[in-house]
């Protein structure tokens, strides 16, 4: 093999291995961000709303995973967040409810957004109508 081949082919193996480790440094950023997939809402008869939320997020263990979702106003007023206590590596996708969310009458749609530990706020989010009941 001729020194030009022998510099091309360092230069590849070189290339290829900086692409590996790249990637090997990548994997855990890429392990997504916490997407919400759907959102069911029903009046209490309280003056309030019970949400059930369904995420899904590459959970990997204590260190990433969804950690919360929260419930925004059109002017991104938090109404209220719903903290995710563990990990959910083996359920995926996932849903979780909360009760007695307090949505103002003349709010009529509300915004779901989900958190995870590594990437924060940032993956899908999902908007609904607020079913208010007559008056």
């Amino acid at each position: 093999m001729g020194p030009g081949r022998r510099v091309a082919r360092q230069g590849l193996i070189v290339a290829v291995l900086g692409a590996v480790l790249l990637a090997g440094i990548a994997v855990p950023a890429i392990g997504g961000k916490a997407d919400v997939l759907k959102v069911a809402i029903v009046p209490n008869g309280a003056g309030a709303f019970d949400l059930s939320v369904t995420l899904r997020h590459a959970d990997s263990g204590w260190d990433h995973y969804a950690n919360r979702w929260e419930v925004m106003a059109p002017d991104g007023q938090i109404l209220a967040v719903r903290t995710l206590a563990h990990p959910h590596v083996h359920e995926q996708p996932f849903t979780r409810s909360l009760r007695g969310v307090a949505i103002p009458p003349t709010m009529t749609w509300i915004r779901v957004r989900g958190h995870d530990l590594v990437h924060g706020l940032g993956g899908r989010e999902v908007t609904v109508s607020v079913p208010h009941p007559p008056r």
